[in-house]
């Protein structure tokens, strides 16, 4: 997934608006306007999109973690230069406070099975002998059942 897509659907989730949007970035450390939001929400075939950079994205992520968990003490961390579906997934399941068998339920709110063990296997550092990379659909599919969960509860 391009990392304009998962800032779309993780906007659509949680219904955000493009103020808390800004506000998230600003609390991840970035001062971003509304219109350089608006251009990141944009699909790839209109005419003012622009690609949101992974150390962008981050930024965000890092902002929704210490909105939903709150801001923790001292410096805050450095947004990672490069994400991987891995990172971004590690980062919701953090910024929710999810354990194992909560991620597993929302995946399966969003239509996707899976076992303990191959979702264990998505947060292990990359290298080690079980780590698997997360594909696009997973990915996909646990943000949609992050939104039947939290828009459903609105």
């Amino acid at each position: 997934m391009d990392n304009n897509d998962v800032l779309r659907r993780i906007r659509y989730a949680f219904d955000f608006s493009d103020p808390k949007v800004v506000d998230l970035f600003a609390s991840g450390g970035r001062e971003v306007t509304r219109e350089q939001v608006l251009t990141w929400l944009k699909r790839e075939d209109e005419p003012s999109y622009v690609a949101l950079p992974d150390r962008d994205l981050a930024t965000f992520l890092n902002g929704l973690i210490n909105d939903k968990r709150g801001k923790k003490e001292g410096p805050q961390p450095e947004p990672e230069r490069r994400l991987t579906n891995n990172l971004i997934f590690k980062k919701l399941k953090i910024a929710l406070n999810l354990s194992s068998e909560e991620v597993l339920a929302i995946l399966a709110l969003g239509d996707f099975n899976l076992g303990k063990s191959e979702l264990s296997a998505f947060f292990r550092k990359e290298g080690h002998k079980h780590y698997r990379e997360c594909k696009d659909q997973i990915l996909r599919n646990f943000i949609k059942g992050v939104q039947v969960k939290f828009r459903a509860t609105k």
